[in-house]
C-alpha cells in the first residue's frame, strides 16, 4: 500500500533509556555455550551492551518520565496536544489501554484522543502514519507519538539467540502540521501467514500464562526458554528482511521520484549490525549512510531503534538543519514499512536516562 501525506512534520524527538547497562560478556555467563563461539557471535552481530529495565518497570513508567521531562523544561505544554498514540507490544495490562494509563497518571485533559497500537519492529513508521492521519482532523492540532517496549521482561536470559540483542527503551515524538513541509511518501505491507517467525506464544487468550508455560525448555543448541518468552526464527527473519525490504525501499524512492543518492540518511530498524550491512549491500547504499550503532550501545528495542538511531547520530545537527531521510521498519507480524520525509529543525532532540 502506497501512502502520501502533506503538510505534516516531526517537531521534536526524545528517547528514554534505562540507566542499567549490561554487557554481552556478563550475558555469556548465563549461556551453556563455549565462550569462544559466543565472542565470535559478539563480533559478527555487533553485540556489546544493552539497556535493561529493572524488575517491575513498565512502558507507562518510561513514557511518563519522558513526558514529564518535556513538561518541566517547557518543550511541550500539557494541553498542547490533542492525541496520544502509544505503539507497544508490552502493555502494562491486557486492559485498560496503556495510553489511558499514561493520560491518567499525568492527569492530562479528558479531551484527548488516546490510542494503543500493537506493533513491533515497524511500529515507529506505523505510528507516524496514524499520527499524520489524525492531523487531518481540524480538532487535532498536535499529536504525541509514544513508541515503547520492555521486551527484556519477556525474553529468557538463557536464550543466546535473543537475549543479548534485546534492549528496552521509549521514544516520544511530537508531530504537527507544517505549512512549508514537503510531501511525505510511505508504504506498508503485512503478511500474517509468517507470524510465527517472531512470537511470544503464551500470555494471551490463545495460550494463557500458567505454570506449564513458564517452564524453561531446551529448544536446541543449549538455548533455554519458556513459552512465555520471545521466540525468534533467526533464519526466517533474516531471509524475510533480505527479500522484502530492498524492493520496498526501491519502490518508495520510485514513488517519490528521487534516487538513493538524494537521501542523506537511511534510518532503519536495527536488529543487528550484520543484518543491516547485508541489507545496505542489497539495496546498494553506502554503509556510512546507514547508522548501525544502536544495538551495540543500547540493544534492539524493537521499533524504538529508529528514533534511537536518529537521536544517537543526529541530535545536534537536527536542531539546526534538516535532512532527507528514509525510515524503514520490518519484523513482527510480519510487517514491513518505509517512509521518505524531510526531517530537521527540531525544537528538541535528546536522550533521557530513566
Amino acid at each position: 500500500m502506497k501512502l502520501t501525506f502533506k503538510g505534516k512534520r516531526i517537531s521534536g524527538l526524545l528517547t528514554v533509556v534505562p540507566r542499567h547497562e549490561q554487557s554481552f560478556v556478563e550475558d555469556m555467563k548465563q549461556f551453556n555455550f563455549p565462550e569462544a563461539r559466543s565472542r565470535k557471535l559478539m563480533e559478527v552481530m555487533g553485540y556489546d551492551k544493552h539497556r535493561l529495565v529493572a524488575d517491575g518497570v513498565c512502558v507507562s513508567d518510561l513514557a511518563v518520565a519522558g513526558l514529564q521531562h518535556l513538561f518541566d523544561k517547557g518543550a511541550l505544554g500539557r494541553d498542547d496536544f490533542d492525541a496520544l498514540i502509544l505503539v507497544t507490544q508490552t502493555p502494562d495490562h491486557p486492559m485498560p489501554p496503556t495510553s489511558n494509563v499514561i493520560q491518567g497518571r499525568l492527569q492530562l485533559k479528558d479531551d484527548l484522543f488516546c490510542l494503543d497500537i500493537n506493533q513491533g519492529c515497524a511500529g515507529f513508521v506505523v505510528g507516524l502514519m496514524q499520527a499524520f492521519l489524525l492531523l487531518e482532523q481540524p480538532a487535532i492540532r498536535k499529536v504525541v507519538l509514544v513508541n515503547a517496549d520492555v521486551v527484556s521482561r519477556k525474553t529468557s536470559p538463557k536464550d543466546r539467540n535473543s537475549y543479548p540483542l534485546i534492549g528496552d527503551a521509549a521514544s516520544i515524538t511530537v508531530v504537527e502540521r507544517g505549512d512549508s513541509a514537503g510531501a511525505i511518501h510511505a508504504n506498508i505491507k503485512m503478511d500474517g501467514t509468517r507470524r510465527e517467525a517472531l512470537m511470544i506464544p503464551a500470555g494471551g487468550m490463545r495460550l494463557p500464562h500458567s505454570e506449564q508455560t513458564a517452564v524453561l525448555e531446551d529448544v536446541g543448541d543449549n538455548n533455554l526458554r519458556a513459552q512465555d518468552h520471545l521466540r525468534m526464527d533467526g533464519s526466517a527473519v533474516f531471509n524475510f528482511v533480505q527479500v522484502e525490504v530492498p524492493p520496498m525501499v526501491t519502490s518508495l524512492l520510485e514513488q517519490a521520484g528521487i534516487d538513493a543518492d538524494a537521501v542523506d540518511w537511511f534510518l532503519f530498524h536495527q536488529p543487528n549490525r550484520f543484518m543491516l550491512q547485508k541489507l545496505a549491500d542489497k539495496i546498494g547504499i553506502p554503509h556510512d549512510k546507514v547508522p548501525m550503532n544502536v544495538v551495540e550501545k543500547y540493544g534492539n528495542s524493537s521499533g524504538v531503534t529508529i528514533p534511537m538511531a536518529i537521536v544517537e547520530n543526529l541530535k545536534n545537527e537536527l536542531v539546526a538543519r534538516s535532512f532527507q531521510v528514509c525510515l524503514a521498519g520490518f519484523g513482527v507480524g510480519l510487517t514491513w514499512g518505509s517512509m521518505l520525509m524531510r526531517l530537521g529543525e527540531l525544537q528538541f532532540c535528546e536522550m533521557l536516562e530513566y
